[in-house]
């Protein structure tokens, strides 16, 4: 679905989509596990030059890698999301864009319009820790031996603690 700025000009675009697993991709890291659904509207901002307002609610199970023992660790999202596009900035001599400090919260869109399924990825993307953990108590893994200490325990002979002073 694109929200294209002829047709926002006549009107707020209403949407309700259902995404199923893989039908999106979000990052290789990332899997989608329940079907993603997204309500909202989209409408063009007045006396903006074309900036277009998407906002919403959006529910989705997502799984990705437990950063402590690698096992998979489950992600839901069931929030409100709210984005600001104005269209992408003409990039000067150099490749490089100046943005004032009042656009960093903005995204940029080239074309005629913006479409759904890059803002759902972008709210996802951006919305997901940057620590996830399979649970809250997850023990990681054994530095010697790598064992999973949330499966089951290992022998190994906890490792010397050595204190930074010691060269001194």
């Amino acid at each position: 679905m694109i929200f294209t700025l002829t047709e926002l000009e006549h009107h707020p675009i209403l949407f309700e989509v259902s995404y199923p697993p893989g039908e999106l991709t979000f990052s290789d890291e990332l899997t989608q596990t329940t079907d993603l659904t997204a309500t909202g509207s989209a409408t063009l901002l007045h006396n903006t030059l074309g900036e277009i307002r998407v906002r919403g609610q959006i529910k989705v199970g997502l799984s990705t890698i437990c950063v402590r023992c690698l096992e998979a660790a489950p992600l839901a999202f069931d929030s409100e999301f709210d984005f600001f596009y104005r269209p992408a900035i003409k990039k000067g001599a150099h490749g490089e864009v100046h943005l004032e400090e009042g656009e960093i919260d903005i995204s940029f869109y080239e074309g005629d319009g913006v479409k759904l399924e890059d803002v759902l990825r972008e709210y996802v993307l951006l919305s997901q820790p940057m620590r996830a953990l399979c649970q809250q108590d997850c023990k990681g893994l054994c530095p010697q031996c790598g064992v999973n200490l949330n499966r089951t325990s290992c022998t190994c002979a906890p490792a010397p603690k050595s204190s930074p002073w010691a060269a001194l």
